[in-house]
C-alpha cells in the first residue's frame, strides 16, 4: 500500500534540490571566467565553416582510412589554434571545419596538405609575368649553366648571419635567403614572355572535385614539370624539356596549380617560389617533411624577418647534415605543396639538426606554416571547395529567433496549464522555471569542461524538452484525477497516482532517452547539438519531477489553508464532484442489494 502524503516529507526534497542548485551556481560563478554564459556555436555567434574536397592523383576515390587520418591532423591542427567549440567532420569525400568566433579566418588554412620536402635546386628563371615588384631583379647574366648556381647564387649577406658555423648557435644560420635583386638563372632557361603569357595546357580545377577531368589536369602537368628527363643522367638539364615545363608553368597570386600537393618526390620537380617571382628546376626529393621533429616561429631581429625554426629527428639530422656538407654554395629548396617556400644558399655544413625556413613571412604566416608542419602532412591533397563566413549580426539574429521560439512555447504551456489545472498549473509553471534554471547551469558548466557549444539545433531540443517536461507532469495529474474519479480525496489520491504515475513517466522519458541516444550516436554535426540537449533535458526532467514537482503538490494536498486546498482551486472540482455521485451511487447500489 502507498504511503500516504504526510510520510513524504517534501522539505528534504525541496532541500536536496536546492543544494543541487547551489551548487552548481557555485560554480558557474566560481570557476572559469565567472560569467553566467553558455559557450555558443558558430550559427549563434557567428564563425568560419571551410569544406575541403579530397583530390586523389589519378581521380580515384580516396580511401576511407585516408580520409579518417586526414580528418585526424586537421582536427590537431584546429585545436592548436586554441578555440573552443571547434568541429572536424567528414562528410563523403569532404571535411568539413567549423570555427566558432572571429579566429575563423585561420581554418582556411588548415586544409593545407602541408606536404614538405626538400630538393636541390639546379636552375631557376625568373618569372617576367608577375607584376613588378619593388626591387625588380637585373637582366640574367647570359652565361648557360648546367648545375646549381654558384656566381649566380644570392650573396651571403642578404639572409641570416655567416658569422656563427652552422653546427652550433642560432639554428640554419647557415642558410642566406634568396633575394629578387639577384637572379640565379641563366637566359637559356627562362622562357621568354610570349611563352610564359600563354595559358597553361591543362587548367587547374575550380571546384577540386574528385572526377577524369581533375585526374587528367594532374597527370599532364605531372608529365610536363615531372619528367624524368628533365635532368640528364650527368644532372644536367635538358633545356628544351625545362623550358617548355616552365612555359606551361604560370606564377601568379590567384593561379590554380593542379600539381598543388600531387607531386611525386622521386621525380625532378619545376614549381614556383619567392611569392611567384622564380621557377625553379629541382633534383628529386632527397629528405622528407616526415623527418621533421617541431617546427616553431620566431622574429629574427638581424635580418628583421619572421622565420619558422625547424628540428629534425635523428635520421633527418644526418641526412641533412651529409647534404649541407657535400653542397656548400648551392642552393637547397624548401617544397611546400608543390610550391617552393625558400631556396637559400648553403654557406656552410648545418649538423646540430636545426635550420630554418625564410620567406618573407608575416607573423601570422609564419606561425600557420609552423602549426601546420608541427602537426604532420595530410595523406590526401584539398581543394577549398567552400568557405562560408557567419557574421555575429546573422548569429545573434538567430539567437533571438530561437529565444522568441522558446518564449513562445513556454507561454503556451504557461496558458494551458492555468486553464486546465489552475494552481496545478502554477506548481507546473514553478517546476519548468526551476527546470529551465537548472538545465541552464548545466549548459554553462558543460561549455567550460567539455568545451559543449549550443547552436540553433540545441535549442531545438530544449524546447522540445518542454513538451516533456510538461507532458510529465500532465501525466501525473491525469492519474490525480483517475484517482479522484474513483471517490477518493485530493490528500489521499497524491501517494497513490504518484505510485502509479512515476511508472509512466519512467517509461515516457526512458524511451525519449533512448531515441536522443541513438541520434546522438549515428548522427554528426548539428544533429548530434539536438540529440545531446534532448536527452540531458529529459534527464534533468526526472530530476525536477521527483524532487520538485510531486514534493509541491504532496505540501499542497496537506495544506491546511483552505484555498489551496479546495479541488474547485486545484482544477479538481468536477472529477471530485463526479467522485462523489459515482462514490454515492455505490452506496446506494450496497444498500439495495442489502436491503434485498
Amino acid at each position: 500500500m502507498a504511503a500516504s502524503a504526510g510520510h513524504l516529507r517534501p522539505g528534504r526534497y525541496l532541500a536536496l534540490f536546492a543544494l543541487i542548485v547551489i551548487v552548481l551556481y557555485a560554480l558557474v560563478f566560481l570557476t572559469g571566467n565567472h560569467k553566467p554564459a553558455p559557450k555558443l556555436g558558430i550559427d549563434l555567434q557567428g564563425g568560419t565553416r571551410v569544406t575541403l574536397t579530397a583530390r586523389t592523383p589519378d581521380g580515384g576515390q580516396p580511401t576511407r582510412e585516408s580520409l579518417n587520418q586526414a580528418r585526424q591532423i586537421i582536427e590537431r591542427r584546429v585545436n592548436g589554434i586554441g578555440v573552443g567549440g571547434t568541429e572536424v567532420l567528414l562528410d563523403g569525400n569532404n571535411v568539413v571545419i567549423t570555427v566558432p568566433g572571429e579566429q575563423g579566418d585561420q581554418a582556411k588554412s588548415l586544409g593545407k596538405t602541408a606536404k614538405l620536402g626538400f630538393r636541390k635546386v639546379v636552375s631557376a628563371a625568373t618569372q617576367p609575368v608577375v607584376p613588378p615588384q619593388t626591387n625588380p631583379p637585373p637582366p640574367a647574366t647570359g652565361a648557360p649553366t648546367s648545375g646549381a648556381p654558384t656566381s649566380g647564387a644570392p650573396a651571403a649577406t642578404s639572409g641570416a648571419p655567416t658569422s656563427k658555423p652552422g653546427g652550433g648557435g642560432t639554428p640554419g644560420a647557415a642558410l642566406a635567403q634568396q633575394q629578387s635583386t639577384t637572379p640565379a638563372a641563366p637566359s637559356s632557361s627562362t622562357p621568354p614572355p610570349s611563352a610564359s603569357s600563354q595559358a597553361p595546357a591543362t587548367p587547374a580545377p575550380s571546384d577540386g572535385s574528385v572526377d577524369a577531368e581533375t585526374a587528367k589536369e594532374i597527370q599532364a602537368a605531372k608529365a610536363l614539370r615531372q619528367n624524368p628527363q628533365l635532368i640528364g643522367a650527368d644532372g644536367q638539364p635538358n633545356q628544351e624539356l625545362v623550358s617548355k615545363a616552365m612555359a606551361a608553368l604560370t606564377c601568379a597570386p590567384n593561379a590554380k596549380d593542379p600539381l598543388e600537393g600531387n607531386d611525386d618526390p622521386k621525380l625532378p620537380l619545376v614549381a614556383c617560389g619567392d611569392h611567384d617571382t622564380y621557377k625553379y628546376l629541382m633534383e628529386p626529393e632527397f629528405l622528407p617533411g616526415t623527418e621533421i621533429a617541431d617546427a616553431n616561429s620566431s622574429y629574427n631581429s638581424q635580418n628583421g624577418q619572421w622565420v619558422v625554426n625547424l628540428s629534425f629527428k635523428s635520421e633527418g639530422t644526418k641526412i641533412w647534415a651529409d647534404f649541407t656538407t657535400k653542397n656548400v654554395n648551392q642552393q637547397a629548396a624548401f617544397v611546400l605543396d608543390t610550391q617552393v617556400v625558400s631556396a637559400p644558399n648553403i654557406q656552410v655544413a648545418i649538423v646540430d639538426g636545426n635550420t630554418q625556413i625564410t620567406g618573407k613571412f608575416t607573423q601570422a604566416e609564419a606561425k600557420d606554416l609552423a602549426d601546420i608542419l608541427k602537426y604532420g602532412s595530410l595523406p590526401l591533397s584539398f581543394a577549398s571547395s567552400d568557405a562560408t563566413t557567419v557574421s555575429a549580426t546573422l548569429g545573434f539574429a538567430s539567437l533571438q529567433a530561437g529565444l522568441i521560439a522558446g518564449g513562445i512555447g513556454l507561454l503556451v504551456v504557461f496558458v494551458y496549464c492555468l486553464f486546465y489545472y489552475r494552481l496545478l498549473g502554477v506548481l507546473t509553471i514553478l517546476s519548468l522555471a526551476l527546470s529551465g534554471a537548472l538545465v541552464f547551469a548545466v549548459l554553462v558548466l558543460l561549455g567550460r569542461w567539455i568545451g559543449y557549444t549550443l547552436d540553433l539545433a540545441g535549442i531545438a531540443g530544449l524546447i522540445i524538452a518542454i513538451g516533456i517536461t510538461a507532458d510529465s507532469f500532465v501525466i501525473y495529474f491525469e492519474r490525480l484525477k483517475d484517482e479522484i474519479r474513483e471517490g477518493r480525496t485530493f490528500r489521499s489520491a497524491v501517494p497513490r497516482g504518484w505510485v502509479r504515475a512515476r511508472r509512466t513517466i519512467l517509461a515516457s522519458d526512458g524511451v525519449s532517452f533512448l531515441a536522443a541516444a541513438i541520434l546522438y550516436v549515428i548522427a554528426v554535426g548539428d544533429v548530434q547539438g539536438f540529440a545531446f540537449t534532448l536527452g540531458m533535458s529529459t534527464v534533468l526532467d526526472l530530476v525536477v519531477v521527483y524532487l520538485v514537482t510531486h514534493p509541491l503538490v504532496a505540501m499542497v494536498s496537506t495544506s491546511k489553508n483552505a484555498f489551496l486546498s479546495n479541488p474547485r482551486n486545484l482544477g479538481l472540482g468536477a472529477v471530485q464532484q463526479l467522485g462523489s455521485q459515482r462514490k454515492k451511487s455505490a452506496s446506494v447500489g450496497r444498500a439495495n442489494v442489502k436491503e434485498a
